[in-house]
């Protein structure tokens, strides 16, 4: 199954979004939309901070598709202190390193295109977070599947070890579309709650919220 190419798949569309955004963010402070589901980033940082076994100190965090950067700014000010985010629009990682100066947190920002079969050196991480970025590539007009592809494989090497945590927010595909898609690099660790509508008597999930881990045999 392939999503319908859109524009929100583009590089150009998130420059336009995000030139407008750096200019707003100027002359009125204002950090920006975020996509989809606003509570999104809470619920996982909330749940990241409900985890015994990360410690906030020494885990290595990298944001995926960072945008303006707010979900490192609000663990940042949570007490983790090695935070990176990456984006492929330099507008946007140009926004989120002046909004992450002006709140004086200490925060690596780079351009980084995650889908290109020779993806860049970014070393590895505990927690690799992805809210909406996979959405993305599939609605890239341009090849998805391959891009998709490459992204995973990118994934899976930023993971430093089997205990690395993949977090991965959609609103494009179902847990059971993520499992089957994943399948081949990582494993469900577990699902993190997200609403839910009923409709036609059946209950649905309005995003999906899933923590991943390497597959034992896909160790680099």
């Amino acid at each position: 199954m392939e999503l319908e190419g859109s524009e929100l798949g583009t590089k150009e569309y998130w420059e336009t979004s995000y030139t407008r955004e750096i200019r707003n963010y100027k002359s009125h402070g204002d950090v920006g939309e975020i996509w989809f589901d606003e509570d999104s980033q809470q619920r996982i940082v909330n749940w990241l901070l409900k985890q015994e076994s990360i410690d906030k100190q020494s885990a290595r965090v990298i944001d995926l598709g960072c945008g303006n950067g707010m979900f490192l700014i609000a663990l940042g000010n949570e007490g983790f202190t090695q935070l990176t985010g990456v984006d492929y629009s330099p507008k946007a990682v140009e926004l989120a390193k002046g909004i992450a100066k002006d709140q004086s947190l200490n925060i690596t920002y780079d351009v980084a295109d995650l889908t290109q079969s020779e993806a860049p050196e970014l070393g590895t991480y505990n927690i690799v977070h992805d809210k909406g970025t996979y959405d993305a590539v599939s609605l890239c007009p341009d090849n998805p599947k391959e891009k998709r592809t490459n992204y995973l494989e990118t994934v899976s090497k930023l993971l430093q070890d089997e205990e690395s945590l993949f977090i991965i927010t959609s609103c494009n595909w179902t847990e059971e579309e993520l499992l089957t898609s994943f399948e081949d690099l990582f494993v469900k660790h577990c699902s993190i709650p997200t609403p839910t509508f009923k409709f036609g008597g059946k209950v649905g999930n309005v995003v999906t919220s899933v923590v991943f881990k390497k597959r034992p045999n896909n160790s680099n």
